[in-house]
């Protein structure tokens, strides 16, 4: 089986990741890979060295139409099988019409849960043999848009549970943050964007009495830095909040925190989330998108409402206060993330979807 794989993202974490995690786990099972990737990407420096053919293509986003002559370039000359399309940016819809100009049935992955328009969406996912979804709530905004419902398929993203159960050493996380070590310790670990709810954690801090609330340590960087820091001030938190920006050794840190906040409005699934999980760290989330399926209430997490600070409030308040559920719903993290969460789960999951597009007579679903 030979599958050439798209992806856009410069940066090695997120979608890019699990695409890493997808490629290792299919070469291991003898599957022959090709990675299309813009010049300079991490991921593509991942694979030097590796049995995975990179082929650097240059992709400046959703307008640049000569991608699809590019890419379709590479496909007669490398044959896939099939051709799976990892990423949003440029790879999505002018990906699939490169697939369709070379007659090479295309798959697609969406990660984020953003409602399109009806018309677009039912004309774009026509472009795809399957569109894999990373969570039942991604799958149901399809289906709602008119997606056909034969084309979807849900596999879920997974996350290497090993890299995050050995973290350091509590003091250690005191004294890398400047953090008394007599506080909660919470994390965020998100982009600083609208939509990850920064804002709701803060004003939800802001209402608790200060001998009560949590350090708040911020890992991600984005857009919204400055204004979020202007926030931080405005409310009185600059001693209970800490922007640490984007961290590589973010393993060495997750699972010394007490407890994860995740007050996103949206999220397809939240890395992040799993990442937690894997950790032991008990966490609170957002009722929305994929996130239920990341936290199962009253199991490794607590879930509010998106946008209510009170409830977001009381939540993160009862977690500082009650230590013995905070490791109870840690130890239900890590048996959530060995039973549905793994590597191996989401590689056999994606292969098989595979099959049946290279299996048609196996399947009487298949899309056309």
């Amino acid at each position: 089986m030979r599958v050439l794989h798209v992806e856009t993202g410069m940066h090695l974490y997120g979608g890019a990741q699990q695409v890493a995690y997808l490629l290792d786990g299919l070469a291991r099972r003898g599957v022959d890979n090709v990675l299309v990737c813009p010049p300079g990407a991490a991921i593509g420096a991942h694979f030097h060295e590796s049995p995975v053919d990179v082929v650097e293509v240059p992709c400046a986003g959703d307008l640049d139409l000569a991608f699809i002559g590019r890419l379709r370039h590479v496909i007669a000359e490398q044959q896939p099988q099939l051709v799976h399309l990892h990423s949003r940016r440029g790879a999505d819809v002018l990906g699939g019409l490169a697939a369709r100009a070379a007659a090479v049935p295309a798959v697609l992955s969406r990660r984020v849960d953003n409602p399109e328009h009806r018309l677009w969406a039912r004309w774009k996912y026509r472009r795809y043999a399957r569109v894999i979804c990373i969570s039942e709530g991604i799958a149901a905004v399809l289906r709602d848009e008119g997606v056909d419902a034969q084309r979807i398929r849900v596999v879920r993203s997974a996350v290497d549970a090993s890299a995050w159960t050995r973290p350091a050493p509590r003091t250690q996380l005191c004294t890398a943050f400047g953090i008394p070590e007599a506080r909660v310790i919470a994390g965020v670990a998100a982009q600083l964007i609208e939509r990850k709810g920064h804002r709701v954690l803060f004003e939800a801090l802001a209402r608790m009495a200060p001998s009560r609330r949590p350090f708040v340590i911020c890992f991600g960087q984005g857009p919204q830095r400055e204004a979020l820091n202007a926030e931080v001030a405005r409310l009185g938190l600059t001693n209970d909040v800490h922007f640490a920006g984007f961290r590589r050794d973010l393993p060495d840190w997750m699972g010394a925190l007490d407890l994860l906040v995740h007050p996103a409005y949206m999220e397809g699934l939240g890395v992040a989330l799993l990442q937690a999980a894997a950790a032991g760290v008990p966490i609170v989330a957002s009722r929305a998108g994929g996130m239920p399926e990341a936290v199962r209430d009253g199991e490794n997490g607590l879930l509010v409402t998106p946008g209510d600070v009170e409830a977001l409030r009381v939540a993160v308040e009862r977690l500082c206060n009650d230590a013995a559920l905070r490791r109870q719903l840690g130890d239900g993290g890590r048996a959530l993330i060995a039973r549905e969460f793994s590597l191996d789960a989401m590689v056999e999951g994606n292969l098989s979807v595979y099959r049946e597009l290279l299996s048609p007579s196996d399947s009487p679903s298949t899309a056309r």
